[in-house]
């Protein structure tokens, strides 16, 4: 099961909207088959792991990380594939909560005469899942807040001097974090500040993320990295219902993909704006600010992983703080996270935090 769930990370980022599940088919204490879902979600790690098999998957066991389909869409029920190859017995690590399986895939399988086991590594899965599970059952994608500043948790000079905090290795890093989501995104002020491509680059050929941002006046350059490309890499806007109709139309004709969302107050209400990536077919979100949209989503309860990169230079009061006002008058009102783990990366510090 471990290689199971290590096979279907290869597959967070690029299976939205379907899970990246992991299967491995083994018969005799041999491995006769490892699949994972491929790009777009098709085909899946079952199918994937059967057809490498092939006809000596008869009588083999299944660890797959999570229940297999039971319903008939683009392509048949993996339940349904396990019987057909005569799979004797199926490990399965959680259950799947979509109410067009929850159950029904395990019931196909026993149904058939198919041992079932569930709960094995059933934690680990959950934590690949969340994404996949969140949109399922909240409408919302998974959300990873990634924050490089300075030792002092400042991400820019009083000058706005912000290239680079982190080293090269750090960024290296973030590349390869970016990978693993659907979609990177900012908010309106960083895409107009620091004019970011927002891509994933020295990780080889692979497929991008969507690029986001979040912008209610859709105020945005042009003539920036994110326009010019948004005909080779997908570019979402979320913006407001009062943004000017010209520039709806002319991002449109750009190439971009535009959510209009609601407001609160003077700026988009964070809910709604992951409710509607989460309709977009988003399940993993990598958001890299600025601080007004990162006070947001933490205001809203919406970060479920903080992502810290810590550099050790100082820059003192004057600089611009990784994260806007939260208007906090005690320390109880706070949202504490737990921490999961700490790395150097090069001359920096990583530092990994899932809520409580």
């Amino acid at each position: 099961m471990s290689l199971a769930l290590a096979l279907g990370r290869r597959g967070q980022g690029r299976t939205a909207p379907n899970p990246a599940v992991g299967c491995v088919i083994v018969k005799d204490g041999r491995i006769l088959g490892r699949g994972w879902t491929q790009p777009s979600g098709r085909p899946h790690a079952e199918t994937e792991a059967l057809a490498q098999a092939g006809r000596a998957a008869r009588g083999a066991t299944a660890y797959v990380t999570l229940e297999p389909c039971a319903h008939h869409g683009k392509t048949p029920p993996c339940a349904e594939a396990f019987v057909a190859a005569g799979i004797k017995r199926a490990v399965i690590a959680m259950q799947d909560s979509d109410g067009r399986v929850n159950g029904q895939g395990i019931a196909i399988l026993q149904d058939a005469g198919i041992a079932v086991t569930t709960g094995i590594c059933e934690t680990q899965a959950e934590e690949d899942h969340l994404g996949f599970t969140l949109r399922t059952e909240q409408g919302r994608p998974f959300v990873t807040l990634k924050l490089a500043s300075s030792f002092d948790g400042r991400i820019a000079t009083g000058t706005g001097e912000s290239q680079w905090i982190t080293g090269a290795d750090a960024r290296r890093h973030v590349h390869a974090m970016r990978a693993r989501h659907d979609a990177v995104m900012v908010g309106g002020g960083t895409a107009r500040h620091d004019d970011p491509s927002l891509t994933v680059r020295g990780m080889g050929d692979m497929p991008q993320p969507a690029r986001v941002v979040v912008s209610r006046r859709l105020d945005l350059p042009l003539m920036s990295k994110i326009a010019l490309t948004a005909r080779d890499v997908p570019v979402i806007l979320c913006h407001g219902r009062d943004a000017d109709p010209m520039l709806q139309n002319t991002w449109r004709d750009l190439g971009a993909t535009l959510l209009s969302c609601q407001t609160s107050g003077s700026q988009l209400d964070a809910r709604d704006v992951l409710q509607q990536l989460g309709s977009h077919g988003l399940t993993r979100v990598f958001c890299e600010g600025g601080g007004a949209l990162a006070a947001s989503l933490i205001e809203a309860d919406l970060v479920d992983q903080l992502v810290g990169f810590t550099a050790g230079l100082v820059i003192g009061a004057e600089g611009l703080p990784s994260i806007g006002a939260l208007g906090l008058g005690s320390l109880n009102a706070a949202q504490r996270f737990a921490l999961k783990s700490v790395a150097r990366s090069g001359n920096d510090v990583c530092h990994i935090w899932t809520r409580t």
